[in-house]
């Protein structure tokens, strides 16, 4: 009985906990559960001294990591961070914007929502991996950890004010400086015009950064399997559009979105950069696992 009544009270324990959590969470940690089970987590040690910059002593950092030659010089304390620690970092980054709001279907969950459940999934596996984290619109400096994982969900589901909210509601990713040999980790639907995205791609690797490149997209979006007159309502202030007989644009329109995707991975090709697809009517896990075995093996090197 005494068992029993242990096994009853850590059950409860465990879900008045879970209870706390967003539903993006748990369900992110689900995918990546599933996932993790096909690869092995990462943890590396010790330290590199190319020196990458200094930064201000925060409250997880320990006291002898502090600097204390470059701290005597002001008011604040301020951390030694090398190349090597850069090199551990991950930025994430998905698409905002209101394209990112259809779904063909009720049964189906938006761009956004698989976008951001993705996102998530993949920040628990990195964590796992013992890799830093941190949103690419976010001021806050990748770190490692479950603190690093739960930041992350409040920024997802909580409102975020001034540059950060703008940030979120491009289309494209944002271009900031970042240290060299780090990674991004993009997910959005890439519908704009190629030469852009080759702009913020090329970008980020002449900093040395690799990346990698995940399309999300409603299955309608791959086949537009709509016929006679269909009315097609701008997401983004592009304003309606009327079709009297959709099946006429259907072939032209599929070349124009195969010609998209083809452009996205040469791009990325040149660039060193991985892409992948998935579509909404598909389960998560296997786009994460091709994902997350592309950034691992980069990370390894």
């Amino acid at each position: 009985m005494a068992n029993l009544a242990k096994i009853l009270k850590t059950r409860h324990q465990a879900e008045h906990s879970a209870g706390k959590l967003p539903p993006l969470m748990v369900a992110a940690e689900r995918v990546a559960s599933t996932v993790a089970q096909g690869v092995h987590g990462r943890r590396r040690v010790g330290q590199g001294d190319s020196f990458w910059q200094f930064r201000r002593f925060g409250a997880s950092d320990a006291a002898q990591q502090i600097d204390w030659r470059q701290s005597a010089k002001s008011d604040h304390l301020y951390v030694r961070e090398t190349e090597w620690e850069a090199a551990q970092s991950v930025w994430l980054w998905r698409d905002g914007s209101g394209s990112m709001d259809y779904r063909s279907a009720r049964n189906l969950p938006t761009k956004a929502e698989r976008a951001e459940l993705l996102l998530l999934a993949m920040a628990a596996l990195l964590v796992r991996g013992g890799e830093r984290i941190a949103l690419l619109e976010s001021s806050a400096r990748p770190a490692s950890g479950r603190a690093a994982l739960e930041r992350i969900t409040l920024s997802l589901v909580g409102p975020l004010a001034g540059a950060e909210a703008s940030a979120i509601r491009n289309s494209l990713p944002p271009f900031v400086p970042l240290p060299r040999y780090g990674q991004l980790f993009v997910i959005g639907d890439f519908l704009s015009p190629l030469e852009e995205i080759d702009a913020i791609v090329r970008s980020y690797a002449a900093q040395g950064l690799k990346g990698y490149v995940l399309q999300v997209l409603d299955p309608a979006e791959e086949s537009l399997p709509f016929a006679g007159r269909t009315r097609f309502e701008g997401l983004e202030g592009e304003g309606n559009l009327l079709v009297r007989r959709v099946e006429t644009a259907r072939g032209t329109y599929l070349d124009r979105i195969d010609a998209q995707i083809d452009g996205l991975k040469t791009l990325c090709r040149r660039a060193g950069w991985s892409f992948g697809g998935h579509r909404t009517d598909r389960p998560p896990e296997s786009a994460l696992l091709g994902a997350y075995m592309a950034l691992s093996a980069t990370l390894a090197r």
